[in-house]
């Protein structure tokens, strides 16, 4: 039985009304994350059908680990979500596995990929620093002139981008992206435009974490996209790192899925139509968001809708 999810709305200085588009119910006019698939501390998605239904993902996880495949991961280790930035996010760095778990009690460093879904004439993200050393970015920072060593680069829907651990990055006004990542919270603010939070104090920023943590490296993160046509549907293959992989399917018709793992993350980008797995019909459309268990061998999708599936 898959796993539907309630999406779980957070309110951010950079966010707007934008995700209405996905038949959410938004709880105000600013928000910045929609969290679709989570089990983490910091937002836990709550299960909406079948046996399950009230509880949260982690509670699941914890104690019906077979429906998982009985995977060897104390937390579930991924996090899909959607960024909606009506202005600029922070320029930050996360910490790989290592350095989270000695810094961070424990915790997932985070790795993540983006796909945009929507970008402004002219929209940039930032990823990656030409500084070749913590000293020579260190004295930009001193100095104010970092930015002129941040890498940006313009972006149009569609593309798609893999940020490992260690790369400085930040997504640009007038962007909104989906992304997968690993379940982690952990970000390093390096400049925040001097925002402040509600009372009236500016956002922390975490240098000599974020110093510690960067990788110094002119080199973009290398991933080549690779299409093929499987049951005339066109599928797509963003990434495949040690840390998940994540395809990209467009569907018109009838895809027999066969799933490569012991359990996927989905989320239905745009268009509709249901999701059959023995025999059981569920509608799904634009914002679902779901997880196909171990127990789901025979899914059939049926429809015209664009999918993110991902799995490690």
């Amino acid at each position: 039985m898959p796993l539907f999810l309630k999406p779980i709305f957070l309110d951010k200085v950079w966010g707007s009304d934008n995700l209405r588009q996905f038949g959410y119910q938004l709880p105000n006019n600013h928000i910045g994350e929609c969290w679709g698939i989570s089990a983490h501390p910091h937002g836990k998605s709550v299960i909406e059908n079948g046996i399950f239904a009230g509880q949260t993902l982690d509670q699941v996880w914890n104690n019906h680990r077979e429906i998982f495949g009985d995977f060897p991961s104390k937390d579930f280790p991924l996090m899909a979500k959607i960024v909606d930035a009506a202005a600029p996010l922070s320029i930050h760095v996360h910490p790989d596995d290592s350095y989270a778990y000695e810094h961070e009690e424990g915790q997932y460093g985070k790795s993540e990929c983006w796909y945009i879904i929507e970008a402004d004439e002219g929209a940039k993200i930032t990823i990656g620093t030409y500084a070749k050393s913590r000293d020579e970015f260190e004295e930009q920072l001193e100095q104010g002139t970092f930015e002129n060593y941040l890498r940006t680069i313009q972006v149009q829907p569609g593309d798609f981008y893999f940020i490992p651990a260690g790369t400085i990055h930040s997504i640009g006004a007038g962007i909104m992206a989906y992304e997968v990542m690993q379940s982690s919270d952990i970000s390093y603010r390096i400049y925040d435009y001097h925002r402040k939070t509600d009372n009236s104090e500016e956002r922390e920023l975490n240098i000599d974490k974020a110093l510690d943590v960067i990788n110094y490296s002119n080199e973009l993160p290398n991933i080549t996209p690779q299409n093929e046509v499987i049951e005339n549907h066109n599928c797509t293959h963003i990434v495949s790192s040690d840390f998940f992989t994540m395809v990209k399917w467009d569907i018109s018709g009838t895809l027999n899925y066969m799933k490569p793992r012991e359990f996927c993350l989905v989320s239905v980008l745009d268009g509709q139509g249901k999701l059959i797995v023995y025999g059981d019909i569920y509608e799904i459309s634009k914002g679902s968001n779901f997880v196909l268990t171990s127990e789901d061998l025979d899914s059939v999708f049926e429809g015209d809708f664009k999918l993110i599936i991902s799995y490690i």
